[in-house]
């Protein structure tokens, strides 16, 4: 089985902007990226509560939430695929829903066997396992819309000697795909961790998370030719906690801010500098809070309007300012700004 490497030059693990000549500057005039592929787009799609908010309420025949989202968005992040193997007729068919946008790939996380019971990857059944993973994988690589295969390690998964030669297993067991690593915990945060990853031609995961405790803060590291950002949300309250009378969905009932939002636009670009295909994905999802922060990233970096989706832009006024067409139906009664829907 060939190896797929992907290696930037060195480990980068600056989360500064950069003053250099080469940096790629906001001002006006300049170019937005350079040399760089650039995807933006949500974790996931198959969320209740994003009818009527990014979905029409009434969807018309042979309605698909991929194909909707390929129409404003280059990538998705698979979910599915962490609680269980993609099938491969699934992969299939999902190629064809986003066949419009000719410049569409997937990202897929893998399946939490494999980052959050380590025990059961040791045993026999791994290599049953890891076929399975693999059959549906390899439907999107061989159609070339698998553009990262991402590793998302808990909070739990601290740095020890057992843990490091673990996921340098894990990295050589899925050596051929373009993966990414994104760990929570700050134990991962050094110059050995990089210099893993990098050495395997391995991404390294940039998060936004609620710091709390030892909660892994935000960065602008590339340890490989792909470049790879997640943002979760800030939901301190919400983040880890236990009490069974709060929704699992209120982890990810966020919306970031237009200033939160500015520090990631400088580590995004000082990632896409170093790599040579960058993804930026939102997981901050309830009532689509993903999808329009993915909106305002892209319009920020890009420097253009976005197409927007009509109901979201019902919800989110402020998506007005970015959107490159006016509403399909005026509204009689707009919402006032600075009315959002969310809980801080």
């Amino acid at each position: 089985m060939t190896r797929r490497k992907t290696r930037s030059t060195a480990p980068s693990s600056n989360d500064h902007p950069s003053s250099g000549s080469g940096a790629s500057s906001t001002g006006a005039g300049q170019p937005a990226l350079a040399k760089n592929i650039l995807r933006i787009g949500p974790a996931g799609w198959s969320y209740p509560d994003w009818a009527g908010y990014v979905y029409p309420s009434r969807r018309p025949k042979g309605f698909h939430e991929a194909t909707f989202l390929a129409d404003f968005f280059d990538t998705i992040e698979i979910n599915t695929s962490f609680y269980q193997p993609l099938r491969p007729e699934h992969a299939a068919q999902w190629i064809d829903r986003v066949a419009a946008n000719p410049r569409f790939v997937f990202t897929a996380k893998l399946w939490q066997r494999f980052t959050h019971d380590v025990r059961s990857t040791t045993s026999g059944s791994a290599a049953a396992d890891e076929r399975e993973v693999r059959a549906g994988f390899d439907v999107l690589r061989a159609a070339n819309k698998l553009g990262a295969v991402l590793l998302q390690f808990p909070f739990s998964f601290h740095r020890t000697e057992e843990t490091v030669v673990y996921l340098s297993s894990a990295l050589k067991r899925f050596a051929d795909y373009p993966l990414v690593v994104e760990v929570r915990h700050a134990s991962w945060d050094s110059p050995e961790t990089l210099e893993l990853l990098h050495s395997s031609g391995v991404s390294f995961c940039n998060i936004d998370q609620p710091i709390i405790g030892r909660s892994l803060g935000p960065s602008a590291n590339s340890t490989s030719g792909v470049g790879y950002m997640r943002l979760h949300g800030r939901r301190y309250d919400t983040w880890f906690s236990e009490d069974e009378a709060i929704s699992a969905h209120e982890r990810y009932n966020y919306l970031y801010t237009a200033e939160e939002l500015a520090p990631w636009v400088t580590r995004i670009r000082k990632v896409a500098e170093r790599t040579r295909e960058t993804f930026a994905i939102t997981n901050n999802h309830f009532q689509g809070k993903a999808v329009v922060n993915a909106l305002q990233l892209i319009s920020i970096l890009k420097r253009s309007k976005v197409k927007v989706p009509e109901p979201l832009r019902r919800h989110f006024p402020e998506l007005e300012e970015i959107a490159d067409s006016p509403p399909s139906e005026p509204t009689l009664f707009p919402i006032a700004r600075g009315s959002k829907d969310v809980t801080r």
